[in-house]
C-alpha cells in the first residue's frame, strides 16, 4: 500500500468541499462509505480533530465504514455528531472486529449515541464479496497490532520504539513490528445480503428528509 488513511481522508474532504460548488447537490447531505482502507477513511473522517482541521465548516452527514482498521486508537476520542455505523466481520483477521467494538463501546460511554456497530458471525475480511474464503499471503494480519493516533493525525506504533507511519514506506516498516502476514478474505452470503440491506436503509434514513 503506497497511501495512508490520513492521505485519503484529506482527499475525501477535498471532494466534499468541491461538491459544495455544485448547485444541484446538497453538500450537507453527503455520506461517506468505504471498504478496508477506505473503511478507515469513512471512519476517521468522523474524527473531529481532523475534520476541524481540514473542513471546519462542512462535515459528512453520515459515515458507514465496512471492515475498517480500528487498531489505531485515537488519543483524543472526539468525533462529530454525524451518524457512524461500522460493519465488521467476527472472523476478520486482517482488520479485526474487536478494536472496532471497543471503540464504539468507548464512544457510547462518552455519550456518542450516534455511534454503533454490527458484527457478522463467521464473516471474514471482504465478507460482502461473492468469492470463496482464501488466504492472502502478502497482506498483514493486524490482530496483534496496537497503534496510536495522536491529536495531529499521525499514526504510530504502540511499541517500545515508536514509529510514526507518515507515509507508505513508514507504514510498512511499522507493521513489520506488530503484524504477521497471511490473513483470510472472502464472501459470506448472509453477511453480504444483510450488510447491503443495512447500508441501503442507513443511507435512506440519514440522507433523505
Amino acid at each position: 500500500v503506497s497511501v495512508t488513511i490520513p492521505m485519503v481522508v484529506h482527499d475525501a474532504f477535498s471532494a466534499l468541499k468541491a461538491l459544495k460548488n455544485i448547485n444541484n447537490i446538497d453538500s450537507k447531505k453527503v455520506a461517506i462509505t468505504g471498504w478496508s482502507l477506505g473503511g478507515g477513511v469513512a471512519l476517521f473522517s468522523a474524527w473531529e480533530p481532523i475534520q476541524l482541521k481540514l473542513s471546519p465548516s462542512l462535515k459528512f452527514a453520515a459515515h458507514l465504514p465496512f471492515y475498517p482498521p480500528c487498531v489505531a486508537k485515537p488519543e483524543v476520542p472526539n468525533f462529530t455528531d454525524s451518524p457512524l455505523h461500522i460493519l465488521a466481520g467476527a472472523s476478520d483477521n486482517w482488520v479485526p472486529a474487536k478494536p472496532c467494538e471497543e471503540l464504539i463501546y468507548e464512544l457510547n460511554k462518552l455519550g456518542y449515541n450516534n455511534a454503533s456497530i454490527t458484527t457478522y458471525d463467521d464473516a471474514h475480511h471482504s465478507f460482502d464479496r461473492e468469492s470463496n474464503v482464501v488466504k492472502v499471503d502478502n497482506a498483514y494480519r493486524l490482530e496483534d497490532c496496537s497503534l496510536l493516533l495522536n491529536e495531529k493525525g499521525i499514526v504510530s506504533t504502540n511499541t517500545l520504539i515508536s514509529i510514526p507511519m507518515k507515509n507508505g514506506l513508514m507504514q510498512k516498516l511499522g507493521l513489520m513490528f506488530c503484524a504477521e502476514k497471511g490473513p483470510t478474505m472472502g464472501g459470506n452470503k448472509i453477511a453480504r445480503e444483510a450488510s447491503f440491506e443495512f447500508a441501503s436503509n442507513f443511507m435512506i434514513e440519514h440522507l433523505l428528509d
